[in-house]
């Protein structure tokens, strides 16, 4: 049993969870108090803490050698800066009216009780493994962390096949085609969406589903998966449709994740729609004084829809950490919500997207106009011109900006960032026209190409308001 907190002269925080969000909380939180003032004891079940989940794809693929050169900060580093980082310990059980963990250390199985002044939840997300006949066969790898990764490699390094199976395109799904591709495999997407990549709009998921294709993968869409087919060694053999068998020596799940919550649930915390705990702007859980979260564990405010969403990416895990961390150290941060960005690529054509699609703005019972425009990532005369579509939604009447997906080659993703911007602060379209951008030829038209798709926007409202 560990010291009560009446016993105890200074507070103590507990992390669980040592990721972006739990290990950035506790060093933010150090950094404001010392240890006379503020014991941190953080719990990590898996082997590695503060490391890139978003880079395992190319760590896979080849493209990062070392799995060490994912890891921000090593346990040992976080120790020496005064946090009690317990490794390979699993926390089981929430007591919220006691203030304290329960904690089981996996290599041992001893349990024990910790109490906690303040208790940081950064559990994380886990891959969604659909409830399929032979899911959990060898061969069958979800991949979110480290040791997922470390697995999969594993398993392609003592499989003598070469055909894998990717189920869903998401961003993970495309990623781990293109790793695989590069690792010499034959490869397969099975998709239950009707393009590539569902955080695109259809017509602009057709560009990816085209450069995968051009890349040797095969994709197969609209397509739902019965079921994972086993060899008489128990291996995954092939993966399922209801019209085919697509034969697989590996297969990779890529369908999304979802928070990893049950113990919050467990403990009567309050979760979203998505199943992810709901926090205020300081990132403390609605109704509980003492209890913050952060990362892929929680749902955040969308800054354009008004609604809560779940979006799991590593910029926001850390940004949460930071702003909790300053709060438990007894300063004052928030978080305001996101915009909902994301980049990824597909050999060299860059992928992104910011804001809403066009279900997204429908779905909230906005009214819209939609532009498309083609245009080149440097001036049409330079070398290296490549070609770049965007596509950008406006509300109707207001000409507020409402989203932006870019498909393209080199210099093409990134520029989502000018319409991130534009979407934090509220703007139209026809301000955006006006916005003052870097300019010379080897880097861009003399009208940029978001604001090309302004400037048809712009007519577009007018145009619909008029009608």
């Amino acid at each position: 049993m560990s010291m009560s907190r009446a016993s105890r002269s200074q507070e103590r925080l507990v992390v669980v969870g040592g990721d972006a969000a739990g290990m950035s909380a506790a060093s933010q939180a150090r950094r404001l108090k010392g240890p006379d003032e503020l014991e941190i004891v953080a719990f990590e079940r898996g082997h590695f803490t503060s490391y890139s989940a978003c880079g395992i794809p190319y760590w896979v693929g080849g493209d990062v050698e070392d799995r060490d050169q994912l890891i921000a900060r090593s346990p040992e580093e976080h120790r020496a800066r005064g946090i009690d980082l317990r490794m390979r310990t699993e926390v089981t059980e929430l007591d919220v009216e006691g203030g304290r963990v329960r904690s089981r250390d996996l290599e041992s199985g001893t349990e024990a009780w910790t109490s906690y002044d303040k208790l940081v939840l950064a559990t994380g997300a886990h891959p969604m493994r659909p409830s399929l006949p032979g899911i959990d066969a060898p061969g069958v790898h979800g991949v979110q962390t480290l040791d997922d990764g470390q697995a999969l490699l594993d398993t392609l390094a003592r499989t003598a096949g070469r055909r894998a199976v990717v189920i869903g395109a998401g961003y993970i799904g495309v990623e781990m085609a293109e790793a695989l591709i590069n690792r010499g495999y034959e490869v397969t997407v099975v998709n239950r969406g009707q393009e590539p990549m569902s955080t695109l709009d259809p017509d602009m998921g057709r560009l990816v589903h085209e450069a995968m294709e051009g890349l040797g993968i095969t994709m197969v869409n609209d397509a739902e998966v019965t079921k994972i087919l086993t060899g008489e060694d128990g291996r995954v053999r092939a993966v399922a449709t209801e019209d085919a068998e697509y034969p697989a020596d590996v297969v990779v799940l890529g369908i999304g994740v979802r928070p990893e919550t049950a113990l919050a649930e467990a403990a009567g915390l309050p979760l979203g729609d998505h199943k992810g705990l709901l926090t205020d702007l300081a990132m403390r859980v609605r109704g509980h004084e003492n209890i913050w979260a952060g990362g892929d564990c929680v749902e955040v405010l969308d800054l354009v829809s008004g609604r809560e969403r779940h979006i799991a990416l590593g910029t926001h895990a850390n940004k949460h950490g930071q702003v909790i961390g300053a709060n438990v150290g007894g300063g004052y941060a928030t978080f305001p919500g996101v915009v909902g960005t994301a980049v990824s690529k597909v050999c060299d054509l860059e992928i992104a997207r910011t804001g809403l699609r066009e279900k997204d703005a429908r779905r909230a019972g906005l009214r819209f106009e939609t532009v498309i425009i083609e245009s080149t990532s440097r001036a049409g005369y330079y070398p290296g011109a490549d070609p770049m579509k965007v596509k950008m939604l406006a509300e109707r009447r207001t000409g507020r900006l409402l989203g932006v997906q870019i498909v393209g080659r080199e210099g093409a993703a990134k520029r989502v960032d000018i319409a991130a911007v534009a979407l934090t602060a509220c703007m139209t379209v026809e301000q955006m026209t006006a916005l003052d951008l870097g300019y010379a030829p080897p880097f861009s038209p003399v009208w940029d190409p978001i604001l090309v798709a302004a400037r048809k926007a712009v007519t577009a409202v007018r145009a619909g308001s008029a009608s």
